[in-house]
Formats: structure tokens, sequence, C-alpha cells
């Protein structure tokens, strides 16, 4: 006879995932919110810009419910399966959705890069922009001081790259290495200053992760594989079943994530 566990890992395994949308979670994992709003913060500079540039926009999921957006707002995606989904959600709402090749991660970025051509180049005009978002995507920060205007405003929220560390530890793995460089504040505020750009606020905190129901863990690690490489919810399944023990006798699975975000603005000067 299938068990509850059969039914929750059944269900984890069949359900898709499309764009950056994780409401299948909803009533299934709390999040305790981080120190800051980032859609707030975003929403305020956004009633005040002419435009908006938003870097990374998944599914565009956040950037269809962003409040105050101004009329002239465009959307980058790097990865091919989610720009039609992109498409189909802000295009209706007078958004255009832009593809291109995405940066490379921040940590392995060298302090020069050719004029002429590098990965990461935003396909737009300098001084295009007033304002930028950009929440989790990677970024070459000369190409976001290219594409600001003089007085524009950057606006990054970014994890951590040891953030996976808590998910090992439910798994009952041995903690990961840590990262040759780190990707956390100090990084991100030199490599903006180093663009010329200048750091206005700026904070770190710890986002945290409840999970309700096991189906809801291995659902989450299912679709985000790069937290644990090589999970499956068969390969980890008695590893599972254990953890779906735990919360039927002492509650949810708890994670805590590290984060951190930025403000930096173009002189109106330069």
């Amino acid at each position: 006879m299938p068990t509850d566990l059969d039914r929750l890992l059944e269900e984890a395994e069949r359900q898709p995932f499309e764009g950056w949308d994780f409401s299948w979670l909803e009533g299934r994992m709390r999040v305790e919110p981080l120190p800051w709003d980032f859609e707030a913060l975003a929403s305020a500079h956004a009633r005040q810009s002419p435009d908006l540039l938003d870097m990374g926009t998944g599914g565009g999921e956040r950037l269809s419910r962003l409040m105050g957006r101004p009329a002239r707002t465009v959307a980058t995606e790097a990865w091919a399966p989610n720009v039609p989904v992109a498409g189909r959600r802000l295009l209706p709402l007078g958004i255009g959705v832009v593809q291109d090749e995405g940066a490379p991660d921040n940590t392995s970025q060298g302090a020069e890069t050719s004029p002429r051509r590098f990965q990461g180049r935003l396909p737009f005009r300098g001084a295009s922009f007033h304002l930028v978002t950009n929440r989790l995507e990677a970024f070459v920060a000369s190409e976001v001081a290219r594409v600001l205007a003089p007085g524009g405003v950057f606006l990054t929220q970014q994890i951590d790259n040891d953030w996976a560390r808590g998910y090992y530890r439910l798994l009952g793995l041995p903690a990961p290495p840590r990262p040759p460089i780190r990707w956390a504040l100090k990084l991100a505020v030199a490599q903006v200053e180093a663009a010329g750009l200048e750091v206005v606020a700026r904070g770190v905190g710890d986002e945290g992760h409840a999970y309700l129901d096991v189906g809801a863990l291995a659902w989450y690690l299912k679709v985000i594989p790069w937290a644990i490489p090589g999970f499956s919810i068969e390969r980890f399944r008695p590893r599972l079943a254990q953890l779906h023990a735990q919360i039927l006798s002492d509650g949810p699975l708890t994670v805590s994530v590290p984060h951190f975000w930025l403000e930096a603005r173009r002189r109106a000067y330069g």
C-alpha cells in the first residue's frame, strides 16, 4: 500500500517547474523574510524613474507584480527556456523581453575585460536606463554602469555562494568545501565601486526556509539542482524518509540562507 511518504515524493517528482515560479510551495514552505524588502525598495525607485531594466527576470513573475513600473520597462533573461515564459507574462503588460547571453559568475570575473567583446555585455546603448534592478543574477558591473544614465540607480539582491550549506546538513552530507572566492557583500561592493558607481546603501541577512512536508523539500531541491549536485528524489529517498519521520515528530525542517543587497548610483555628472 502506498504510504504518505510515497504520495508526497511521487507528487514532487511529477510536479513541473517553469520560469522562476515557486508558487507550488505555498502552504508547504514558510519563508522568514529578510531584514529588507527588495520588492518594496524596487517599487519605491520605480515610481520615481522614467524607465526600468530588470536583469535576469526569470519567467517575469516578480516584475509582473512590481508596483509603480514605469511605462518604459524592459527585461532581460539569459536562459532560453525562460524567454518565452517571460514573454507570455510580460508582453501583454507592455514589457519587452530581450534574451541576452548572461554574465559570468561574479567570482570568476577578472580585473580586466576586452572593450570589444566579453561575456555579459548588455544589449543596450549607454545611459539607456535610470533604474536597473537585479535579483540573484550575475552581472558585469562595468556594463551596469555603462547602461545607467547619469544619476541612475542600480539595485541588486544577491545570495551568498556558500548558501546551500544548510541543505547539505539536512541531507546528512559532509559540508561542501568553502568557495575559493566568496560571493558576498564585500566583493560586490568592490566590483561596483571599481566600475565607478557609488554604493549608497547595503545590507546582509538570512532568509529562513521552513518545510512543512518532505515533498516540498524534495521538489525544491529537484528544481534547483545546483544546490546539491547529483540530487534526485530516488537517490536520496532513504534520507527523505528519515526527514519525513522527523517532520511528523518534531515539526518543520528549517534552513537559513544568507543574502545581501546594495544600492548604487551613477554620479549625475559622469
